[in-house]
């Protein structure tokens, strides 16, 4: 009877163990004589990227503690009434310990669930490598306040190589813990900075664990994955030696005009703004090619990013370009840009009389240069 009590005792704690918990306790401890009745606040990152608060707490004799559940693991991040800075936590269900500071709140101590402890893990193995790239940063500024060229271009190159070296300690870390959400943080990261393909991005992203896939950050990396497999796509139509997607959009009068109505021997599409002052900068040169080469076949269609027609139209009218010129004024979620992938201006695209691509992004004397070669 004894040992059956014994071993129903341990079936039990192991069944106690092996039970996810139902909700979450954050407490946390400031040190440095915060007073009371401080408010605590515990806020996400909303859909446009602005921090939004989830829950409120208020300090009592250095501590505070928030109450809630997760459905799945998701970053937040802890912000104090009257303090500078904010502590990163995993919010997850489970016990959860925050010990900081009050003057030094990034630097608190987070512990309690597993998704936090691997956080940490991550921070303290990426530590060595960011104080490195401090310090190379420091090193570059200091080389070129002295003017030494040669040191200063030997530490970009050592700069570069730690990039890749970053780069590839995030990846290894991804492919480790396939389980965690730093994990897939850094997979959303890696697509917004572009230091993997699609393809590299979709192979990371199949590996995570179920439970990570469920949140909303590995939801986000899909719409990101999309976004990235068309932006690449579009890079192969916009490449040199293909043939330049068709377009069309509303002139200044509000009438369509399209990219083949404008076809000359050599065609320029010249993605500007008003509001874009290298394009401005750059504007007469592109009016001393037109005036010259125009009556050789040269044609120039102007693809605004402008935010007003009324920016645009004054703009069109002070710098005195009268080439031809079309906006959907929609800035760059304008679908001319997307189409042909252009995520700064100025840009540019040259086609040949078949409207075949022959080069990208020419300025000044190379724009001359490269024109006076196709119509001579």
């Amino acid at each position: 009877m004894k040992k059956l009590v014994v071993t129903l005792s341990i079936l039990i704690g192991l069944s106690a163990c092996n039970q996810k918990p139902e909700g979450y306790t954050f407490t946390g401890n400031l040190t440095g004589e915060v007073e009371n009745g401080t408010n605590v606040y515990l806020r996400a990152v909303g859909e446009n990227g602005q921090p939004v608060d989830i829950d409120t707490a208020t300090v009592e004799n250095g501590k505070f503690t928030f109450n809630g559940e997760m459905p799945a693991p998701e970053m937040h991040y802890v912000f104090v009434e009257n303090l500078m800075g904010f502590t990163p936590v995993i919010l997850e269900n489970g016990e959860i310990m925050m010990k900081a500071q009050k003057d030094s709140l990034g630097m608190a101590e987070v512990t309690g669930t597993p998704q936090n402890e691997v956080f940490v893990d991550y921070m303290e193995k990426s530590k060595e490598l960011t104080q490195r790239a401090q310090s190379i940063q420091q090193d570059m500024q200091q080389a070129n306040m002295s003017r030494d060229t040669a040191t200063a271009i030997s530490l970009r190159d050592e700069m570069m190589e730690l990039q890749e070296t970053y780069k590839d300690f995030e990846i290894d870390y991804i492919k480790t813990h396939p389980d965690a959400l730093i994990s897939a943080l850094l997979i959303e990261r890696a697509i917004g900075t572009g230091a993997i393909t699609s393809e590299e991005a979709q192979g990371m992203y199949d590996a995570l664990s179920p439970e990570i896939k469920e949140t909303k950050t590995a939801k986000g990396i899909l719409e990101k994955l999309e976004a990235q497999k068309k932006a690449e796509e579009n890079e192969k139509n916009t490449s040199i030696g293909a043939k330049a997607p068709e377009f069309s959009a509303p002139d200044p009068e509000g009438n369509q005009l399209a990219l083949a109505d404008v076809l000359g021997k050599v065609t320029l599409v010249d993605f500007w703004a008003a509001w874009c002052k290298p394009c401005r900068a750059e504007n007469p040169n592109v009016l001393a090619v037109y005036n010259k080469y125009h009556d050789k076949g040269l044609n120039i269609i102007g693809v605004s990013l402008d935010r007003t027609a009324d920016a645009w139209k004054e703009a069109i009218e002070d710098d005195g370009l009268t080439w031809n010129h079309v906006s959907n004024v929609a800035y760059f979620n304008d679908p001319i840009a997307k189409l042909y992938n252009v995520n700064a201006i100025p840009a540019a695209f040259l086609l040949d009389e078949n409207g075949v691509i022959v080069a990208k992004n020419l300025r000044g004397p190379a724009l001359e240069a490269k024109v006076a070669e196709l119509l001579n």
